[in-house]
């Protein structure tokens, strides 16, 4: 969870980078917490193998880390 919570980081970093339109905030706030939790939470509730359970959670924990860095983003400038 760890590894994920870094990649969720670097993934947010990534995608601020690269996309440059404009969005609601709770819409952004919805789709960076939603989409990987429900993901993963789907994988982890499906799964049949112990790498599937760790691929989500893997998965589940790239939320907060991304979330994280578009709020640190936020903060530095001063949005």
């Amino acid at each position: 969870m760890l590894i994920g919570a870094a990649a969720g980081v670097v993934l947010g970093v990534a995608v601020t980078l690269l996309v440059h339109a404009s969005m609601r905030p709770d819409a952004a706030i919805a789709v960076v917490l939603g989409a990987p939790t429900i993901l993963g939470m789907a994988l982890i509730m499906t799964s049949g193998r112990r790498w599937v359970t760790a691929l989500g959670a893997f998965v589940a924990a790239i939320a907060p880390g991304w979330f994280a860095a578009l709020v640190l983003i936020q903060v530095v400038h001063g949005a």
